[in-house]
């Protein structure tokens, strides 16, 4: 799979620098997080790409039967090809550490990779992620780190479904962060901060 398997933006870093992955909403493209990726961590590489799935004329990255039902086998595909997309850019820009940033679809496709391909994202941020099934648990040791952000009252991610996505990520040894907010399916300031300290070994701008 090429580095421009999907449409996408890219700022390139320099060489040896971390890489970041920005992965938009439903309805989202790739501008949705560019410049929010490139403000965060301004020597890193960020790649944005267009979700390659479109319901209803909304991008997605991958299919999904109905509200909060999935179509796995699409998103197995979509797993297998993103993660095909990460491993020929981090190649391509000699990237040191894989990032990855994403929200609600976005951070969907992003938690999945973290589960079905361990030691690919070194640290991922999951916004209001909805992940609907119990996934497999890990055969080997990879570790990573998680920081998961959720608002008390999405009507689209339930808070036990986000504690339950937590609780999966820490039975697999890695190092998560929750960060609350009283609201629903939309990004508060605070989260911000919460992106900010989590990316801050990583050469972001706390």
């Amino acid at each position: 799979m090429s580095y421009d398997s999907y449409l996408h933006r890219v700022r390139p870093g320099a060489p040896g620098s971390p890489i970041l992955f920005v992965f938009h909403g439903t309805g989202g493209d790739e501008n949705q997080f560019f410049d929010f990726g490139s403000r965060l961590l301004p020597g890193a590489t960020v790649v944005s790409p267009r979700g390659d799935v479109s319901e209803h004329g909304a991008a997605r990255f991958f299919r999904r039967k109905a509200e909060g039902v999935y179509d796995c086998d699409d998103l197995a595909r979509a797993t297998e090809r993103m993660g095909e997309f990460i491993a020929a850019n981090r190649e391509r820009y000699e990237s040191s550490t894989v990032l990855g940033l994403g929200f609600s679809n976005g951070a969907n496709i992003l938690a999945n990779i973290m589960i079905e391909k361990p030691g690919l994202i070194e640290a991922g941020v999951l916004m209001h992620p909805l992940i609907p099934f119990q996934p497999a648990e890990r055969k080997v040791a990879e570790k990573a780190h998680v920081l998961i952000t959720a608002g008390e009252r999405d009507p689209i991610c339930p808070v036990p479904m986000t504690l339950e996505l937590a609780d999966y990520f820490k039975r697999q040894g890695d190092a998560v962060t929750l960060e609350w907010h009283t609201g629903g399916h939309e990004i508060r300031p605070n989260e911000i901060e919460a992106i900010k300290t989590f990316l801050a070994p990583y050469g972001g701008q706390a």
